[in-house]
């Protein structure tokens, strides 16, 4: 935090102890200003001359009720405008003790409205105005008495417009937090629909021909021996049902594949034990790629080998479009205790694709994955440079309800 910021922290925690530095400070000024004498013709003198006790008097209680300015505006001002007037009417020559009601005139612009402001602005310049030009040895045109005016009026304009751009800020953080919360709900509420139109669509699809099978299956099991021609024909439709069924589900899955992405492998899952062949294919591409493993050949539930592969794939597809030509990527698998821990580093000035965006789903994918088996995952940008993905992921695969491995 720089010494600034610091400064702000401290005056917004300690308002009291600000607003005494700052009455501190007017009084000084105003005692200052008090020995300078007014205008003769055409020269300022200088003569060091000792204020009148009352004047004194007077700048010390306007300068102590500005330490109570921003709890009671509106008393302090009247306060302070009260000893202005009794020091425009008694004293010869005058002390800035008006300086102390243009403090409070700005402090009551600043914390109310603009109407408010309006009607006390001119109520306090025409007052503090009027007593000056009325009282005095001056001539109710002397600068002196035209200052007053000119100083109240500018009090009130700053005040008013600080707390304009105090409400101007505010309206803007308030619409960009609304926008994200806006952002974040819609973005909720379409994954929940089309999630519950994928749910419905697998329903459908798996619910009818699995029950088709089934009934042909029993038709074929309960004529196999005397109509051999019957269950031929049952068997048959097992046969369409399953190849339609098979169709339906490539189809309803290939819409939530990318425009790019390759066909559906028809070998089994991949897994940790093709993670050489798998870095392979990226070396012939161009990759530099360290690979470390200290996981003792465990052997890994299906749903977490898998994941684990993808992660390290998707994490390396990352590196080679995002962290540019001459990158470098680090895969480590290493077994702690009753988890596996993946981790895939790059030393590339790319960014990789952010996980808010519709850019990419690659990250959204990993983290989907890990979720779904009650690990976690940690992406973000190196100290220094680079990206790092880290998952960890249980050795042993439980199922939602914690009742059994799946």
């Amino acid at each position: 935090m720089s010494t600034l910021a610091r400064a702000k922290h401290q005056a917004k925690a300690h308002p009291l102890a600000l607003d005494a530095v700052l009455a501190l400070a007017v009084l000084v000024c105003m005692v200052a200003g008090s020995f300078v004498e007014p205008r003769h013709r055409d020269s300022v003198s200088w003569a060091l001359r000792t204020p009148d006790p009352l004047s004194l008097v007077l700048m010390a209680l306007g300068a102590a009720a500005l330490v109570f300015r921003r709890r009671a505006p509106m008393t302090v001002l009247a306060l302070t405008g009260t000893l202005s007037v009794i020091e425009s009417l008694t004293g010869d020559p005058r002390t800035p003790v008006a300086m102390s009601a243009v403090i409070a005139l700005y402090t009551v612009a600043s914390t109310t409205d603009r109407p408010t402001t309006w009607r006390v602005g001119l109520l306090t310049m025409t007052v503090l105005t009027g007593a000056a030009m009325s009282a005095g040895s001056l001539p109710w045109y002397a600068q002196e008495n035209l200052a007053i005016f000119a100083w109240t009026g500018i009090g009130a304009t700053a005040g008013d417009a600080v707390r304009s751009r105090r409400a101007f800020v505010q309206a803007i953080r308030e619409r960009a937090e609304r926008a994200e919360r806006t952002r974040e709900e819609e973005a909720r509420r379409r994954v929940a629909e089309e999630r519950l139109r994928i749910a419905r669509d697998l329903h459908d699809v798996v619910a009818h021909h699995i029950a088709l099978v089934n009934v042909q299956a029993g038709v074929a099991a309960h004529v196999m021996d005397k109509r051999p021609d019957q269950a031929k024909e049952a068997l048959g439709h097992v046969r369409e049902a399953s190849r339609s069924a098979l169709g339906e589900l490539r189809a309803t899955v290939g819409l939530l594949r990318q425009s790019d992405d390759p066909e559906a492998p028809t070998e089994p899952a991949p897994g940790l034990d093709r993670l050489d062949e798998l870095t392979g294919t990226f070396r012939n591409a161009g990759l530099h790629i360290e690979v470390a493993r200290a996981d003792q050949d465990t052997t890994l539930p299906a749903a977490v080998d898998l994941a684990a592969y993808r992660i390290i794939q998707e994490a390396l597809t990352n590196v080679q479009k995002h962290a540019g030509p001459q990158a470098k990527a680090e895969v480590s698998v290493v077994r702690v205790g009753p988890h596996i821990e993946i981790t895939v580093l790059d030393d590339g000035s790319g960014e990789h694709e952010p996980q808010d965006t519709g850019g990419g789903h690659g990250l959204l994918g990993m983290r989907e994955r890990v979720t779904a088996l009650r690990g976690t995952l940690t992406t973000g940008p190196r100290y220094g440079g680079g990206f790092r993905v880290h998952a960890i992921l249980p050795v042993k695969n439980r199922t939602p309800t914690g009742e059994g491995p799946a």
